[in-house]
Formats: structure tokens, sequence, C-alpha cells
């Protein structure tokens, strides 16, 4: 989508698309009666950077063979997944105003046979790198040159079977298959380091047999970089991308605290966080790749 454009251009394009995203994460939150904002917030750039610049995917023909694979391991940040997926195009942006309502299809977690451009319905913790190497070695054994994309929040990487399936990874050689980890340093209950300590969270990767690299998850011009010098997808080698990002980025009230992981906004508190939002927001621009 934003091939054609300058690096400079590239950039500020992908972030008036994350400010719109995460006034998107703020209206929804609103519309659903709660939601998981803390995470959604945190994630945002790292969406916006591969379905406005990385991934391969066609919103008119979502089982296209050769589309990457992106699969959100963290589902409960289905509510920041969601306005990008209508963005792009996979269905009318409308649709969202029925967030979390009856007989809608989006709820707190995708749900893959209701939501077009959902590859797998996720939610319970743990499952989707288990997932995303079953697919990646799919790939790899059909001889396909499509990537597997799993995004992971730092508070999972405390379930065995994530573990299990860096082992099987590295084993199999899967170097289609690209792990990023939200690294927002807080879960549900706490400070992720209180609850089970992580780090040196780039050195287990490493030690797992996984080349692993560390990024500032909401600078745009190094989550590009990042991306853009992946390996081929015929490489022996699987990639962990560890994003250090922050907890309700963007809203003052919200950034860095366990009290927004999951939350809903009064009208005055939803106008607070809409003012500080646009407030940030890039000047001009406006280009549609």
């Amino acid at each position: 989508m934003t091939k054609t454009l300058s690096k400079e251009e590239r950039i500020r394009f992908l972030e008036e698309k994350a400010a719109e995203t995460r006034e998107s994460i703020v209206k929804l939150t609103c519309t659903a009666g709660g939601g998981h904002v803390g995470g959604g917030l945190s994630m945002t750039d790292i969406l916006v950077a591969l379905y406005y610049h990385v991934l391969k995917y066609d919103p008119h023909n979502p089982k296209w063979p050769e589309r990457d694979r992106f699969i959100l391991s963290k589902g409960h940040g289905c509510i920041a997944l969601c306005p990008v997926l209508a963005d792009v195009g996979y269905f009318p942006v409308e649709k969202l105003d029925t967030f979390n309502q009856l007989d809608s299809p989006f709820g707190m977690h995708p749900d893959c046979n209701k939501i077009p451009g959902v590859e797998m319905s996720t939610g319970s913790l743990g499952h989707g790198l288990s997932i995303s190497v079953g697919v990646a070695l799919s790939a790899r054994i059909d001889n396909a040159s499509h990537r597997i994309f799993c995004l992971m929040g730092d508070g999972e990487m405390d379930e065995g079977s994530i573990w299990e399936a860096a082992m099987s990874a590295a084993h199999y050689k899967l170097g289609n298959l690209v792990g990023i980890v939200d690294r927002n340093g807080l879960s549900l209950d706490g400070v992720t380091e209180g609850i089970m300590t992580l780090e040196p969270l780039l050195q287990k990767w490493e030690a797992f047999g996984w080349r692993a690299q560390e990024v500032d998850g909401h600078n745009m011009g190094a989550l590009l970089d990042i991306f853009e010098k992946l390996p081929p997808t015929n490489d022996n080698q699987p990639t962990i991308i560890i994003a250090k990002t922050v907890k309700g980025k963007g809203v003052s009230f919200m950034e860095n605290t366990i009290d927004w992981h999951y939350g809903n906004l009064d009208e005055e508190l939803r106008d607070q966080a809409l003012a500080e939002l646009r407030s940030k927001k890039p000047a001009g621009g406006g280009h549609r790749g």
C-alpha cells in the first residue's frame, strides 16, 4: 500500500494511520461497553506497519493462497485488529458500529468464521505460536513463499506452550516464521517481571535457536527497517522481534498502568482520550499509498 512513497512519506502515512487507529480503539471501547484498550494501544504501530506496508494480502480475496498469514496470538487485541482490517478493505468500516453487540461478528476476541481477514480464532493465550508453527511447516512442505507472522503478548511468555513451539520452530528450521512480542511490561495481574521473570528475554529466544532482535515498537521507521531486513523465507532460522512498547500508548491516564488492561470510558474520559490522541497526530500528509 505504501510501496510508491518515499521513506519519509511512508513513515508519515503510517504514523497518521496509527493515530487514526488509536482513535478507533478508544471509540470501539465505548461502543463495546469496555475493552482491552491498554494492550490494543500498545500494539497499534506494529499492526499498522504490517498491514499497510509489510504483509501480502488481498482483502477482496481473503483466502488468496499466496497471502502472508497473520495470527494474533494475544487475541484480546481484537479491538485494535478490527479497525485495521476494516480500513484496508476486508469489510465496511460501518460494521464496527456493532462491535461486541448481540449478533455482531465482532467480539472481544477474533473469530475466523465471522471476520474476513482473520486467520485463526484466538484468545486462549499461548496457542498462537503453536498454530503458527504448524502453518509455517505446512508452507515449507508445500514450497510456498509466504511468511507467517505471529503477534504475542509478553505476559503470554509465561505459557509453556510458547516455549514448546519455539523449540519446534527452530528444530524444523522455519525461516518463514516471524514472531513478534508486544513487550509492554504489564499484564492483567501486574508487572510481568514481578509475576514471572522474563528477562533476559532476547537471550532466551536466542538460546532456543531463533534470530532475536529488539526494536522500539512505537518508532515507525525502526519497525520498517527491521521488517524490511527479514531474511528470505527459505532461511533456516525463525525470527523473533521483541517490540518495546507502552501499555495504553498515547493516552496519558492509560499509559503504563494495569488499570487499563481492560476498561470502559465515560463520555468525559472518552473526550479527553480523543483530544490527547488528536493533539499528537502528525500534521498534514494525507497520502493514500
